[in-house]
């Protein structure tokens, strides 16, 4: 006798790690939600300081630094709080690699082009004091680890404790094997 089911096969170590997937998603979110809402909160306050940061970059012509420079605090609040309730998540979280890789460029840029500039990352920005030494390479791992986290976010079910999930904007329960494929039905004979 053939029964057909939609369980594949699975070690005890992949089904650990596919029950753990939805806590390493939400845990993803809120530690670059809680950085996204953190850098966005200091720069608010002071959006001169923000537009200074921007046009210390020597990316942007002057009135688009400008744009980003007031946009850019507003933008990193909304899609942080976005990422902290779970509401479009996977949107927030390509928006927030968007916005990680964009920063990862900028930095490269300008530590290429030789700049000594504070990245304005956390409020402030602008040329270094004297003296002072730019960290560029800390800056560039610490946010391609957050771009890391937004390729999770936006790659994965939105996790534990998300709006999406309770109103449905998610697909139901979704099941990955080892290699994350969505399952298959297999044939398994019962004997």
């Amino acid at each position: 006798m053939m029964l057909v089911t939609s369980e594949k096969p699975t070690s005890v170590g992949t089904r650990r790690a596919i029950s753990a997937l939805p806590w390493v998603t939400t845990v993803s979110r809120l530690v670059l939600a809680g950085v996204l809402i953190a850098a966005g909160w200091q720069k608010i306050g002071t959006p001169v300081l923000s537009v200074q940061a921007v046009e210390a970059y020597e990316l942007l012509p002057e009135s688009l630094a400008k744009v980003v420079g007031y946009g850019l605090p507003i933008l990193e609040i909304v899609v942080g709080v976005l990422l902290v309730v779970g509401l479009l998540t996977r949107v927030a979280g390509m928006i927030s690699m968007l916005l990680m890789l964009a920063f990862v460029i900028g930095i490269a840029s300008a530590w290429a082009r030789g700049l000594r500039i504070d990245c304005g990352c956390f409020g402030g920005g602008g040329q270094l004091k004297a003296g002072a030494e730019p960290d560029y390479l800390l800056t560039i791992l610490r946010d391609t680890g957050l771009f890391a986290l937004g390729v999770v976010v936006a790659w994965f079910p939105p996790g534990r404790l998300a709006l999406d999930s309770a109103l449905g904007l998610t697909p139901g329960r979704e099941v990955y094997d080892a290699e994350g494929d969505e399952e298959e039905p297999h044939v398994k004979e019962n004997r």
